[in-house]
């Protein structure tokens, strides 16, 4: 028989130990090891076989075992000090106080919208990087003080659960999960009735979808999770939050819609229950949450203000990140669909909502709605995760900006980073741990450097343990593993060596990814995996989306190659990644390996998390790698992007893989000393953590969020805040000025300078700009210059504004004079253009206009 309902039963705890409660609550437990020990205490075994979740752990251990614990002396003791630890934790001033309080624009408020988040395997609400990353944000901006809540989906049965059959082909699997058995409460409002849940409702094509509310607390940053299990609904809105990425497109339009519009009416309810500052920036973390825009668009028109007013006021407080390196990687959805669902959307007119996500550029499809470009069109700031990914995004979108040089396109960088106290191994943070501000090196109370001043000997056997511990949850995982499979787990105990060099491989499981490019020449690696003298060893994990029949291939080509006989010790493919695979992982690797199809990895942080643990880097140089990349941190794998054929590129690229490995890897590593210890190797270990520790950290990721996008969109969010006119007057002169565009035009454009100059010398120009009806104020004139082409085309070019123009006897044209340097030797030209220019567009091409010559000779070229 089958339980209709089922109950979390949870213990009374003595009131000695009733601070356990609210430690299991705040999930600072998971980055927070004192905390983690402590709960170790209450029960080790259950601790263990719970697998560290301390909501099941209090829900399982037994009341006599309480009631002992209440009763030791030592116990409580170092609960209460945990507890006021976690108390001072919640309260003290941090980075964003220091921060704030010289810093006038400073967000009092930040909702951080995305549709995962990767925060502890216990609450599996993520799938791959984004959701981590996402996760990684909450927990620093917490240990920074940042005022961000952060806003999601519950998914009830989460992302999916991976196995394997017997021929290696990837099964799917979606347990449900129980809200009540999670780190998790229900917000409540008091009322004169007792706690009343709070309820969302948001307009679902005609009907109404409720949701209720789960908070989770990140630390200092609340994190709401939307859930529309509740009994207002019925059928299909009932299951809007089944699963993460999953469903028909429908399904996934109702999730968006659910979590842009019904996040921003849940932290309206938070802010007004619990007193927090209301944001004035709102983040979308990818294209899923755009819709969060429109809703606040029909809050300002249900304020009064009109669509194009409106519409400023939210670009103005507005960031978008898109994580995309690949069109197909962005959500689009039929018009007709978004027309059914925000057709009445409050008073925002249809046609208007429809243009945001309109693909009305060359090449776009005219039948689509596009979420990036709604996020684009509704976010005044928005950034890629890597300084490479920022330049493919700003290809990817330049249709968006037609008429400026994609070096211009408005979309910035800030690389990703990774949350160091999740993912460093804990006894080194410990060699790692540092009085705050010792030395230079320190940051967050850690000294990077700190390994160059610790023993070889001592640095060595703590990465042996690492790759110990990696060892013992490979083969637990692949005995489990083999036992689903229905194959023998007889030879797993022999899996893996602690004196092996560790190759680590983990990560969604796309084809530009390329998990199988090891696999290009099976008879070569087979060779380095059972070298009789200097092996290497591979631990292989991943997901493919349950759709992806070809990731799928993939993963099966790699599985039955692992299963081999002769290779199985050194090469095994671990099922269902995630989070408490992964913390074991990192650490247990020398080598991380990254192998996508350059320039497609929008950053990659896997191997950020790798390379704080000591382990170098065998990557293509793409994302954050492109970046930072030095020899001191490991070897870039040459990218063969001029070969057109994929095949001959893989082949390519392979083979200097495996050379990469042969000669120089397996060298260095196994090169050792008398005493055993391999210098060189651990000079790079310590290489490593120093010189990449403090960029790929999460902590620098938040603080470059709030100078360079938080604090400027709250900055311009405060300006049409105090001065509530303001908004009115740039939409009315946004529209006066597209209005008038087609009549602006750039007539003759002269040089007073020959062809061919020297390094050095002032190229004056002149131009004959028409106007129309608009006035000198409401434009910029510029010289733009830059290297040209065969083609003629700029290429890193500059802009430099032509000082203010003079009428020309009343022909309706104005003279522009100015001059451009000839500072760099070579084929460099210019043209001229006309921008619109207004102290309160956030860039020249936020409006997307530029008028250029037209039928003119080609510009000069000196």
């Amino acid at each position: 028989m089958r339980a209709i309902r089922r109950f979390t039963v949870r213990p009374v705890l003595p009131d000695a130990l009733a601070p356990l409660a609210d430690l299991a609550l705040n999930l600072r437990w998971c980055w927070h090891p004192e905390t983690q020990e402590l709960f170790n205490g209450v029960d080790p075994d259950l601790w263990a076989s719970s697998g560290g979740d301390p909501i099941r752990l209090l829900s399982e251990v037994s009341a006599d075992r309480l009631q002992r614990l209440a009763k030791d002396r030592k116990f409580v003791k170092n609960l209460q000090l945990i507890n006021a630890d976690l108390a001072d934790y919640m309260s003290a001033d941090q980075w964003y106080q220091e921060y704030a309080s010289g810093n006038a624009s400073a967000p009092k408020g930040i909702g951080y919208f995305s549709s995962e988040f990767g925060i502890t395997a216990v609450l599996p609400q993520y799938s791959g990087g984004l959701g981590i990353l996402a996760g990684d944000h909450l927990k620093s901006a917490s240990d920074l003080g940042v005022p961000i809540i952060g806003v999601g989906l519950l998914y009830r049965q989460g992302y999916f659960k991976q196995s394997l059959n017997g021929a290696g082909w990837q099964q799917e699997r979606y347990p449900l999960i129980d809200p009540n058995s999670l780190p998790l409460s229900l917000l409540h409002e008091d009322t004169d009735e007792g706690a009343v849940p709070v309820r969302i409702e948001v307009p679902l094509a005609g009907r109404t979808l409720h949701a209720q509310v789960w908070l989770a607390q990140v630390g200092r940053v609340p994190l709401l999770l939307l859930d529309s299990d509740v009994e207002q609904n019925q059928g299909a809105e009932r299951e809007v939050t089944d699963r993460l990425y999953g469903g028909g497109v429908d399904h996934r339009l109702a999730q968006e819609l659910l979590l842009g519009v019904g996040g921003v009416r849940a932290i309206r309810e938070y802010c007004r229950i619990t007193g927090h500052p209301e944001p004035e920036v709102f983040h979308m973390n990818e294209g899923h949450a755009g819709f969060l825009g429109l809703e606040r668009i029909r809050e300002y028109m249900e304020d009064g203000a009109d669509f194009d007013t409106a519409l400023e006021h939210t670009r103005a407080g507005t960031v978008f990140t898109t994580h995309t390196p690949v069109p197909a990687g962005i959500d689009r959805f039929d018009k007709h669909l978004v027309f059914d669902h925000f057709n009445g959307f409050g008073a925002l007119p249809i046609d208007r909502v429809l243009q945001l996500g309109a693909e009305d550029y060359e090449g776009g499809d005219p039948e689509k709605f596009n979420m990036a470009v709604m996020g684009f069109r509704l976010g005044q700031r928005a950034n890629g995760v890597s300084q490479l990914h920022g330049e493919v995004s700003r290809e990817m979108f330049h249709g968006l900006w037609k008429s400026f040089d994609t070096g211009e396109v408005p979309i910035t960088s800030i690389t990703n980073g990774v949350h160091h106290q999740t993912w460093v191994h804990p006894e080194l943070l410990e060699l790692l741990e540092s009085p705050r501000g010792n030395t230079d090196t320190v940051i967050d109370g850690y000294d990077w450097a700190g390994l160059k001043r610790v023993d070889p000997a001592t640095i060595w056997a703590l990465k042996r343990r690492m790759r110990t511990d990696l060892i013992a949850m490979t083969r637990a995982r692949l005995t489990e593993s083999c036992h689903n499979r229905g194959i023998s787990a007889d030879w797993v105990g022999g899996v893996l060596s602690p004196d092996v060099i560790t190759f680590g491989f983990a990560r969604r499981v796309p084809s530009y990814k390329r998990l199988t490019l090891m696999l290009r020449d099976p008879a070569r690696l087979k060779k380095l995996l059972t070298d009789p003298d200097r092996p290497i060893q591979i631990v292989i994990a991943g997901k493919s989306h349950p759709a992806d029949e070809g990731g799928k291939a993939l993963i099966q080509q790699m599985v039955q190659f692992a299963d081999a006989e002769d290779v199985r010790h050194r090469i095994v493919f671990l099922p269902d990644y995630d989070i408490g695979m992964a913390r074991p992982l990192y650490p247990g690797c020398d080598v991380w390996m990254n192998n996508p199809l350059r320039p497609y990895e929008a950053c990659g942080t896997s191997g950020m998390k790798a390379a704080l643990n000591g382990a170098a880097n065998l990557s293509i140089r793409d994302g954050w790698w492109d970046e930072w990349y030095e020899p001191a941190f490991g070897w870039a794998i040459p990218s063969a992007e001029g070969i057109e054929d994929p095949e001959q590129r893989d082949d390519i690229e392979a083979r200097a893989l495996y050379d990469i490995i042969e000669d120089e890897i397996v060298e260095r590593f196994y090169d050792v000393d008398a005493n055993g210890l391999p210098q060189r190797w651990i000079q790079m270990m310590a290489d490593t953590v120093a010189g990449l520790g403090p960029k790929v950290l999460a902590s620098r990721m938040v603080r470059d969020y709030v100078t360079n996008l938080y604090a400027p969109a709250a900055a311009s969010s405060q300006l049409v805040s105090d001065r509530p006119d303001s908004a009115k007057e740039l939409a009315a002169w946004k529209a006066r000025v597209r209005a008038a565009w087609p009549q602006v035009a750039v007539d003759h454009v002269e040089s007073l300078t020959g062809d061919a100059v020297e390094v050095g010398t002032d190229i004056q120009v002149s131009a004959l700009v028409r106007l129309g009806s608009l006035s000198p104020d409401d434009i910029e004139v510029q010289l733009v210059a830059g290297r040209v082409d065969a083609e003629d085309n700029l290429h890193e070019t500059h802009s430099y504004p032509f000082p203010s123009g003079e009428d020309v006897d009343g022909s309706g044209l104005r003279r522009y004079e100015g001059v451009v340097a000839a500072d760099r030797t070579g084929s460099i030209g210019y043209t001229v253009r006309v921008v619109p220019s207004h102290p309160d567009l956030a860039s020249v091409a936020e409006m997307g206009l530029a008028a250029l010559p037209s039928d003119l000779p080609q510009p000069p070229s000196a």
